[in-house]
């Protein structure tokens, strides 16, 4: 059984060392991850990463830290024109977190937008709090690919990031007792367009809630996305890993 963890940030923390994560990862059937950047600095790192067997890299500044964009963009364009870069993002908006403008945060993500269809590669999608200026400002927007990483919606967000032709990526909290909506949009979610990920070391799954999460721990989410579209484990995996092959290759 493979999975893929489509969305980590090895080593973001410091407290452990990110080949010693991927070694757990590999051993525990995760044979694919995305080290996704939030800035200039992690995307470098990312893309070092990429020296691990089975991983990928993105290139992308955080909207939590659009602030930065004049300073670290040139950088980000650098490093999203190497080879290997598999993805544009984390990008996107916060509507939660209010240090940093949304203004800011939308001229962040439309230069991100237009970065991704010049290198014909996939978005990846921050949303918090933000649907609706998103879907919005996605309206405005040629067509992009990409995913809607850490999907927190129900039904009706779902099918709106689906007509947008992105995917939708299931984190930890699908595995939340109170999150029925968010599972209630698993189900219900085309078979070709789910993946999982950990957001590690954020969003551990239920049952290390309180602990550092890791991609060793994507196939707990996992094993609830089998469980609420009827499927086995070894299926929801061989049918994420494939859909996050497509993407992100």
């Amino acid at each position: 059984m493979q999975l893929y963890d489509t969305h980590c940030h090895l080593g973001l923390d410091g407290k452990v060392p990110a080949a010693e994560e991927h070694a757990r990862a590999v051993a525990a059937g995760v044979t694919g991850m995305l080290v996704v950047g939030i800035d200039a600095a992690t995307s470098r790192a990312a893309h070092d990463l990429a020296a691990l067997p089975g991983v990928r890299w993105s290139a992308g500044l955080h909207p939590n830290d659009s602030t930065r964009f004049d300073a670290e963009w040139q950088q980000l364009r650098e490093l999203a024109n190497l080879p290997g870069c598999a993805a544009i993002g984390e990008t996107g908006l916060d509507c939660f977190r209010d240090r940093t403008p949304l203004d800011q945060q939308q001229r962040s993500l439309r230069a991100h937008l237009q970065l991704a269809r010049e290198l014909d590669l996939p978005v990846i999608f921050h949303c918090r709090d933000a649907f609706a200026p998103l879907f919005e400002l996605l309206r405005s927007e040629a067509p992009v690919r990409g995913v809607m990483h850490c999907f927190s919606g129900g039904i009706d967000e779902a099918k709106q990031s689906l007509a947008f032709g992105l995917h939708l990526s299931f984190a930890g909290p699908l595995t939340y007792p109170k999150n029925d909506a968010l599972r209630a949009a698993a189900a219900w979610a085309p078979a070709d367009r789910i993946v999982v990920e950990t957001d590690a070391p954020f969003l551990p799954p239920q049952r290390r809630r309180g602990q550092r999460n890791e991609p060793a721990y994507v196939v707990e989410t996992l094993t609830t996305l089998a469980a609420v579209r009827g499927l086995t484990v070894e299926a929801a995996a061989a049918l994420t890993f494939g859909n996050a092959t497509a993407l992100f290759g």
